[in-house]
């Protein structure tokens, strides 16, 4: 009887040890991926609620003063830079005395949640009349009124992930991730 016939290694295989490799490899990339679509689905979710927040506080901006926020008559029709208008009348001065809301006892806060100091959202970048109000990707809110506007009251939305935004054009493949008030 041969003695290393009889007698088997014990221990994986290449071929198994390749299996395995490939199989935690494979669990790895699923969950990654499964954690990146979460992240994503909770931004898409917090800016559907802060888009309602602000909505609401626009609302009630016009039912206090008869117009809804914001200086001019109408808004650019790119939305772009206006969040810091919407800051400032709907936080920092909604009765436009320049005195801010620390300063002033008329003043009324229609989201509380946008102080600067106290933001626990994240969603305030700057202090002051310059603050801007940010969505969950960091890119701006845009906001417009008027006749540049397609909803009859304001438009307010977020140009989501990629932070681009066409709103004249619907069917344009920036606006895809855009998440709207209307």
């Amino acid at each position: 009887m041969n003695p290393s016939s009889s007698r088997r290694c014990s221990g994986f295989t290449l071929v198994e040890m390749l299996v395995t490799i490939t199989i935690i490899v494979i669990l790895a990339g699923l969950v990654v991926a499964g954690m990146d679509y979460a992240k994503e689905s909770t931004k898409r979710n917090t800016a559907k609620v802060q888009i309602g927040l602000l909505a609401q506080a626009c609302d009630d901006f016009k039912l206090d003063f008869g117009f809804y926020p914001g200086r001019a008559e109408n808004s650019p029709s790119d939305g772009k830079n206006m969040s810091n208008e919407l800051f400032s009348d709907l936080y920092w001065d909604s009765n436009r005395d320049g005195s801010g809301p620390l300063n002033d006892t008329v003043q009324k806060i229609y989201i509380s949640d946008l102080d600067p100091e106290h933001n626990r959202q994240g969603w305030i970048d700057g202090r002051g009349q310059a603050a801007r109000i940010l969505d969950p990707w960091r890119n701006e809110y845009r906001y417009r009124k008027g006749s540049g506007a397609q909803s009859p009251d304001f438009d307010l939305w977020s140009p989501g992930k990629d932070g681009k935004s066409v709103p004249d054009d619907p069917k344009n493949k920036f606006n895809r991730d855009d998440i709207h008030n209307l």
